[in-house]
């Protein structure tokens, strides 16, 4: 029987951690502000292709 405390368990045997996906990186304030200046670049390059010329 292990009577180990658990603040006594070494780091080798604690699970890995999963690592973080898209929807993370989608989640970040940084990555969305740029996507949404993309966006509104886009947006108004439509709006001047289909109304102004």
């Amino acid at each position: 029987m292990d009577t180990t405390p658990n603040s006594a368990i070494e780091l080798d045997e604690l699970p890995p951690s999963e690592p973080k996906g898209c929807l993370y990186a989608l989640s970040q304030p940084p990555l969305m502000l740029f996507l949404a200046v993309i966006a509104v670049l886009l947006g108004a390059a439509g709006v001047h292709d289909l109304l102004l010329l």
